[in-house]
Order: structure tokens, then sequence, then C-alpha cells
């Protein structure tokens, strides 16, 4: 076969493999349609936190402010407020958070009784389909002061009732627990299927060496899971300075808005509430560099320190 004829062979088999992917590509469109219209379209204004924003001009005729957002935000006096709690929140959701997933993962794994894991699973997996919304009022409700059933039992103990979502030292517990109980067992079905995935022969060499149980998990279960933890972790470095907007919104009152005042809440409150549109675009541009800068380093450090990163 010579080089052309070869070369108009692989031209007919690619097309038709593409037309034999053509269901294919059209069940692809819908969430490239998605992408491009939701995140890389708007895009094109982001260019109004160096300009002085006015809706009724186009963005290209709009006065030229440079980085004078940027520097007022930075000089704000509740920047460096907005930094350590939207850091102390979210450090502190990723260390309660992280780990539970995989121990509750390791021990549906390990439980010989399937009736009772399906329980289990199933139980700790459905408060993750509760609104965020449903799941603020019902902490609202168990934490009131005179009917919340949490005092209610402090009552019945002998104990003084705490109005727990007026301190502002209870809300990142209370906000950081909740969030735990509510997607523990979702999380976990990462990790059972990254479970499911390891060679069983491994566990019954295991066995016959005279390994005990806990062997069989630190030296079979962690190892078979590590790049599934490795990935997952990366992602959340990405997205820990985007701590969740809605819970902690729903969850502000004054008295802890000391501690509840984060970035995402910040910069509604500026652009939307406010109508200062250029200067949330600005402050929004921080905390998007913030969490790519975050993506890259946990990156580095996954491929520095183990054989799984994200590229």
């Amino acid at each position: 076969m010579s080089t052309i004829q070869y070369k108009a062979y692989r031209r007919r088999q690619t097309v038709r493999l593409i037309k034999r992917s053509i269901p294919y590509y059209i069940l692809l469109l819908p969430p490239l349609i998605y992408l491009f219209v939701f995140k890389y379209m708007p895009m094109w204004g982001m260019q109004i936190a160096f300009r002085d924003f006015r809706s009724n001009t186009p963005i290209l005729d709009m006065q030229w402010r440079g980085f004078d957002y940027f520097v007022q935000f930075f000089s704000s006096h509740l920047f460096w407020q907005l930094i350590s709690n939207t850091f102390i929140l979210a450090l502190y959701s990723l260390i309660a958070g992280f780990p539970i997933p995989i121990l509750l993962a390791i021990c549906l794994n390990e439980c010989r009784s399937h009736r009772y894991r399906k329980t289990v699973q199933m139980v700790t997996y459905m408060p993750y389909f509760i609104s965020t919304v449903v799941l603020v009022s019902m902490i609202f409700q168990f934490t009131e002061l005179e009917t919340g059933i949490i005092n209610v039992w402090l009552r019945n103990l002998g104990m003084t009732a705490v109005p727990f979502m007026s301190r502002s030292e209870y809300f990142r517990d209370i906000y950081v627990w909740t969030g735990v109980w509510q997607t523990a067992g979702y999380n976990a079905v990462i990790y059972l299927a990254a479970l499911s995935g390891v060679n069983q022969e491994l566990y019954d060499a295991a066995r016959v060496d005279g390994c005990n149980k806990w062997r069989r998990i630190w030296h079979i279960d962690l190892p078979g899971i590590t790049p599934t933890i490795v990935i997952l972790l990366t992602l959340n470095l990405g997205s820990l300075i985007n701590v969740s907007f809605e819970k902690v919104f729903l969850m502000q009152v004054p008295p802890n808005m000391s501690v509840s005042e984060v970035l995402s809440t910040y910069i509604y409150k500026i652009g939307v509430v406010n109508s200062n549109y250029s200067f949330a675009t600005a402050a929004g541009m921080f905390n998007m560099v913030i969490a790519f800068l975050l993506v890259v380093i946990g990156n580095y450090a996954a491929r520095r320190f183990s054989e799984t990163s994200l590229w």
C-alpha cells in the first residue's frame, strides 16, 4: 500500500469513526454550550474591574480606572477580617470534613452485613438531599432559645439555655459540623467506589499471611484509594477560599457578623445590594486568582510527593 493510499484509508476510517460517534457528540453538545455561555462568555465582563461601570454605557466606552478598585479593596479596613474569616472557616471545614468520609467508607467496606451496610449508607446519604435553605431553617429551629430542642434538653438537664446563633463563638462549629453531617455520606460513595476497585487477591494474600483487619486497612485500603484522596484534596484546595455563600449568608445574624462575613457574602453585598459592580468584580477576581493559585500549589505538591496529580 502506497503512502497516498494509506492516507486515504486513514481518512475514510476517521470519517467512519466520526459518523459512528455522532450520537455521543450530540450528548456532549449541551454541557459544552453551557460551559461556553455561562463560564467563558462572562469573562468578557471581567474587565469592568478595571473600568468605571455605568449600566447605560458599553463596556469598551467606560472610563478606564486601572487598578484603583483593587487598591481600594486591599486598603479596606475589612480586608484582613474577610481573609481571616474565609480561610479559618474553609480550613476548619477541610480538616473536619475531609477525613470523615474516608473513615466512613472504610468502615462500610469492612462491614460484612450487607443489610446493615446498606442501611447505614442510606441514612448517611439522605441528608445530602436537604436543601441549604431547609438545613439552615432546621438549625435555627433546633437552636432557638425558648422552643429549640437543644435548649429544651439543656433545661431538662438543669443547665442554662444558650442563644447559639447569637454567639459568634458557636458560628463556625455549627457551620462546619452541620456541613459534615450533610455531606459525609455523599462523599463516602466516591471512596466506596474506589475501594471496590481494589484487587481482592490482595486481601486473600494478606489473610494468608496473617494480617489482621487494621493491617489490611493500612496496607491495602488506604494505598488503594490514595489517588482518589489526592485528586479530591487538590480540588478541595481550589475551592478552599470559595466558602459556601448560601449557607453562610442564611446563617448570618448581626451578633455573629464578626466571624461570618466572608469574601463571597461581602462581594454579594457590595455588588448586588450596593450596586458597586466594579469594586465587587475586583474583589471577585482576587478571589478567583487565589483559588487558582491554591489549585496549582496543591497539584504541584501532589505531583512532588505522590504519583497522582490533576496534570
